[in-house]
């Protein structure tokens, strides 16, 4: 059925670790060949054998637009006329800062890069010099990139692969990171009372989407907020996923709290390689070349990825319920599939914010890494492979989000449920 799909990953196993260029992509977590796909438009990704399928990964986020939004790829055909990379500032970069600036109260300044691993590799970086302190802070399943520093019980594609760590990461490195189960208040403050003149900050996604989605219990972003400032440590927010998917701006927004610097990719680049830290002057003035924090890279600002940002960005602004109405169709589509499962005597818990979600296959609440980890994740594979089957492609792994995007409309909900509906027979 997929046969163009089989060689093509035949022939990447040759010449590529694993035959893909990001681990959760060959699928090992869900059985079965990962698909080649070849070109998306709005909602549908279509595969090299020409099948096509109504798209819940969207580019695993920024995508928030649809595939191939018509203005998007105008502009990056104009952009590309003029030029691909200059090496040199432009004025996108500057527009695009100044818009992330206006989204984001708790930013004074910003940092364009190429990728949010490379974002958070900046922060951490920023954390320790401004503190003089070298100890850092994550959650249990919180991923924030392959960072030697961060890749300590991460989530994501560590989680799926069954990987503690890995193999690289300097033991004394590792020993600088401390981690405390998401959502665990006694846990944070208990580390803060033991380590807390030795921790530069704490990183954190406020919304969890490398678990699945987990969402915050009230007075744990504030509870963290209050513990950093007490103890001079830096509060990060890693709002790769989150910002600009829940709202104009950043979960930080709606929580009502300003951390110290906050992380940023994806939608800020509209599909195109992006990354980005910003925060509070003082902090991000200790970057090279106002400071002796240095980071530098070579498509830093890259104009394409700029034009990308800058145009989805406007689109959003200027768009008047565009996140009520993702956030009404997620909920319909939530709603709907949980007595689908229901019928089956099959238990799920479906995690959502916004136009993310998670269906875990458990019947217990979903808070952390722990609560997670316990769904049956070969029923998860089971499910994906008859969705697939089905004409739905969604993340391989149940430590992913779904992603809705403007472009996703009630009759690929309808094809969505009747998907689920079919696989659910044969499960």
């Amino acid at each position: 059925m997929n046969e163009m799909s089989t060689q093509l990953f035949e022939q990447a196993k040759k010449i590529i670790p694993g035959g893909v260029n990001s681990p959760v992509r060959a699928f090992k977590a869900v059985g079965g060949l990962p698909v080649f796909m070849r070109e998306a438009h709005g909602a549908r990704i279509t595969d090299v054998d020409g099948r096509e399928y109504v798209d819940y990964v969207m580019s695993w986020g920024p995508l928030i637009l649809g595939h191939a939004h018509p203005a998007v790829v105008e502009a990056i055909k104009d952009q590309a006329g003029k030029g691909t990379s200059y090496g040199a500032p432009t004025p996108l970069e500057v527009g695009l800062a100044e818009l992330i600036i206006e989204a984001f109260p708790a930013m004074e300044m910003v940092r364009m890069m190429s990728s949010g691993t490379e974002a958070v590799m900046t922060a951490i970086r920023l954390a320790r010099a401004f503190t003089g302190r070298e100890k850092i802070v994550k959650f249990e399943g919180c991923y924030h990139g392959h960072a030697d520093s961060l890749l300590v019980k991460a989530g994501s594609g560590v989680a799926t692969l069954g990987i503690p760590g890995s193999p690289g990461v300097p033991k004394h490195l590792a020993e600088l990171t401390l981690t405390v189960p998401f959502n665990d208040q006694a846990s944070i403050a208990n580390v803060f009372e033991v380590h807390g003149q030795e921790i530069a900050g704490v990183i954190v996604e406020p919304v969890a989407g490398n678990m699945g989605v987990v969402t915050p219990n009230p007075g744990f972003l504030k509870k963290l907020r209050e513990l950093t400032k007490a103890h001079d440590s830096l509060l990060v927010f890693d709002e790769v996923i989150t910002g600009f998917r829940l709202t104009w701006g950043g979960y930080q927004g709606i929580a009502g709290i300003d951390p110290d610097l906050t992380c940023l990719g994806k939608i800020i680049g509209g599909g195109l390689p992006v990354g980005a830290v910003g925060g509070k002057r003082i902090i991000m003035e200790q970057l090279a070349p106002l400071g002796p924090v240095y980071q530098a890279g070579t498509l830093s600002g890259n104009p394409l990825a700029m034009t990308a940002g800058l145009t989805t960005l406007a689109l959003l602004q200027h768009s008047t319920d565009c996140y009520e109405a993702m956030d009404r169709l997620a909920f319909s589509l939530c709603e709907e599939m949980k007595p689908l499962f229901s019928r089956k005597g099959i238990p799920v818990t479906i995690n959502r914010m916004g136009s993310m979600f998670t269906v875990f296959f458990t019947s217990e609440p979903v808070s952390d890494f722990a609560s997670a980890s316990r769904a049956d994740k070969e029923m998860f594979a089971r499910f994906f492979r008859g969705m697939l089957k089905n004409g739905i492609s969604l993340p391989p792994s149940q430590f992913e989000a779904w992603f809705l995007s403007l472009a996703h409309n009630h009759e690929d909900m309808d094809e969505t449920l009747a998907a689920c509906a079919s696989t659910l027979k044969n499960l």
